[in-house]
């Protein structure tokens, strides 16, 4: 499935951000991956013209603010509480806010499958990320930086919507998603310049914002939106679960670190909440049967 393909991209970004030269500013770091990856997205739709109404309009630079928001909220959050604490949070936020605000906004209502899957996503990525900790004990969590990493999900399902608001319109999903990050990209640029570039002049430093540049941004939101144009928001924003997943994986085989037995319960888990949101229903079968005989999208 594209958005679990996606998933493993995003995956790699804790590991890649820990490879880059000590004293890069954390918020700095994203936002570089934005800015290059935004314009990549943006160069690449340049042949789809995106025409838009004027309210649309609006909701492409809401949907820009949000993506822009991302970097500078979750990045310092990491810095502030650790990556364990940042992630859930964040990610155990996200659908919570897309199923709401889809609510509210009278697009959807959430679906018993939904609430249980995202429910056991939660609970899964919570014990996966926070087991050492738990295991361990822990200082107590940094306030700031929880708020810090609930904005960041908040953003995160509010550009998420959007994008699958403009798609199910029939806007282009590459179009829709090149816009609003090159957009983002260019509002998070300040953040970039503001700050002491050296790091970003040496080879590692080059290396790892390039690859937040092309593989978390340019490759996985192109799947990101594919992803939209064939599922709803709030599922496609609860399956992205899988990102904590690679990225402890990741973490064992790459850098050896290791995970308690409870963490790989998690694992389990959240495994198991992906599989009740990937494998399509016969209700849902017979949907994307028919999309597929009349050639319209699946929402």
């Amino acid at each position: 499935m594209p958005i679990l393909a996606a998933s493993v991209f995003w995956g790699t970004t804790g590991t890649a951000g820990s490879l880059a030269p000590a004293g890069a500013p954390a918020a700095a770091i994203g936002s570089a991956g934005l800015a290059l990856g935004g314009l990549l997205l943006f160069l690449s739709h340049r042949g789809a013209r995106l025409r838009c109404t004027r309210a649309e309009r609006g909701l492409l630079l809401l949907g820009a603010v949000a993506i822009a928001g991302y970097p500078i909220t979750f990045y310092p959050a990491v810095a502030r509480t650790g990556v364990a604490v940042a992630t859930v949070i964040t990610l155990g936020s996200a659908p919570v806010f897309a199923g709401l605000l889809a609510w509210i906004i009278g697009r959807a209502r959430p679906s018993r499958r939904w609430l249980c899957a995202t429910a056991a996503a939660v609970l899964g990525c919570a014990v996966l990320v926070l087991g050492p900790e738990l295991s361990g004990g822990s200082a107590p969590v940094d306030l700031a930086g929880v708020v810090l990493a609930a904005v960041g999900g908040f953003c995160y399902a509010v550009y998420s919507l959007i994008s699958a608001r403009l798609i199910a319109r029939g806007h282009a999903s590459n179009s829709v998603m090149g816009t609003m990050f090159g957009i983002g990209g260019l509002l998070v640029l300040p953040v970039v310049l503001g700050t002491d570039m050296s790091w970003l002049l040496t080879l590692r430093g080059a290396a790892v914002a390039l690859h937040l540049a092309v593989f978390p941004t340019f490759v996985a939101y192109r799947l990101f939106g594919y992803a939209l144009r064939h599922t709803t928001a709030q599922v496609v924003v609860t399956l992205t679960f899988a990102e904590p997943a690679v990225a402890a994986i990741l973490g064992v085989v790459v850098l050896g670190e290791r995970l308690p037995m409870v963490s790989w319960g998690g694992l389990a888990v959240l495994a198991l909440a992906l599989v009740m949101l990937a494998v399509p229903t016969r209700s849902r079968r017979d949907r994307l049967r028919t999309g597929a005989e009349s050639g319209s999208p699946v929402s």
